[in-house]
């Protein structure tokens, strides 16, 4: 496992990192999620990202339950806050300093820590001034309960004007977490610079595009059973738009020969791919068995050549997605409840 300072931090984190979004708490039994991430331990990952919202708290609390008797100081953990949880009520959502306080709290109840070392803005909240959601964050970290701060799918203009304002406060804003693969590259015209600029990392999510780029679904062809596409708990609805593409499904059976040549399964190739730009500190993954984990780890430290990218890219061509008029269409406008 090769490790990458997350943003201009001293932080060092685990290139490939273990998430739990759509696995702990809905889509995998909790014994089934314990030896996942106990095989992601023996593989040498160090780092673990959750939210509270993931199965409402209840990826939380398993993921907590699967660390206990880790050496805390051992481990880098990060959640998120930002979307509904528990009851859903008009609080129990947002950026506002009530929820952001409130949440973190039951974070660390529920992860059985003292601490998390990067707490993270879900999502932007348009209801909340930000400078009450940066204070709030200023006021975790002076309390010890996280040592940095961190955001999730923040256009340029967002990041910039939350970094201003925690270099004011005396904190550290040192990471984004965006959607990242093959075929979502939204962030490379203007996030990713301007993280560049800013010193901050992105810890990128859905590497492997739900699935569609280990290559095991097919134009024309049902989703293989067991596969996230038939699953209603593990993101079916989510895939269901990258499954209607079928020239995207065809380009990337054209990926193989990719993959063959460097002796690496599409699924590992899919995350060498963006951890190639040096902007990446982590990619995230997940598993709903231990053996995907193994899997995954094997692209820690590849070295794609440079010709084999620009083929990557040809036989992708216009399927990619790159208009980074995403980023600021996927936060809500008003809070959910």
């Amino acid at each position: 496992m090769r490790f990458r300072h997350l943003g201009r931090s001293g932080l060092k984190i685990s290139e490939i990192t273990y998430g739990n979004w759509l696995t702990h708490g809905s889509q995998v039994a909790s014994e089934t999620a314990t030896r996942c991430v106990q095989a992601a331990l023996d593989a040498g990952i160090t780092t673990f990202d959750t939210a509270d919202t993931y199965a409402n708290t209840r990826a939380e609390e398993v993921l907590g339950q699967a660390l206990a008797g880790q050496r805390r100081e051992s481990l880098e953990i990060f959640t998120k806050v930002y979307f509904p949880t528990g009851p859903k009520g008009p609080n129990d959502t947002g950026l506002s300093r009530k929820h952001i306080l409130e949440s973190i709290n039951g974070s660390l109840r529920r992860l059985g820590t003292d601490y998390v070392d990067l707490y993270q803005a879900h999502r932007y909240d348009y209801a909340t001034p930000l400078e009450e959601t940066m204070q709030a964050f200023a006021d975790v970290v002076r309390s010890g309960k996280a040592l940095y701060i961190g955001v999730s799918e923040w256009t340029p203009e967002q990041l910039r004007a939350g970094h201003a304002l925690a270099r004011d406060l005396g904190i550290q804003l040192i990471s984004s977490q965006p959607q990242y693969s093959m075929v979502w590259r939204v962030i490379e015209e203007k996030v990713i610079p301007t993280c560049e600029d800013l010193g901050i990392s992105q810890i990128v999510w859905s590497p492997v595009a739900q699935g569609v780029l280990t290559g095991k679904y097919h134009p024309g062809q049902a989703a293989p059973e067991g596969s996230r596409a038939s699953d209603a708990k593990g993101g079916q609805q989510m895939i269901s738009g990258l499954l209607g593409n079928e020239e995207l499904l065809r380009r990337v059976q054209g990926l193989r020969p990719v993959a063959e040549e460097l002796d690496l399964s599409m699924a590992q190739l899919a995350v060498a791919w963006v951890l190639q730009n040096r902007n990446v500190a982590a990619a995230l993954i997940g598993a709903s068995r231990p053996e995907q984990v193994a899997e995954n780890v094997a692209a820690s430290g590849v070295e794609i050549p440079a010709e084999l990218m620009t083929r990557i890219d040809e036989v992708l061509g216009d399927e990619v997605v790159r208009d980074p008029q995403h980023t600021y269409d996927i936060s809500p406008k008003e809070r959910l409840v």
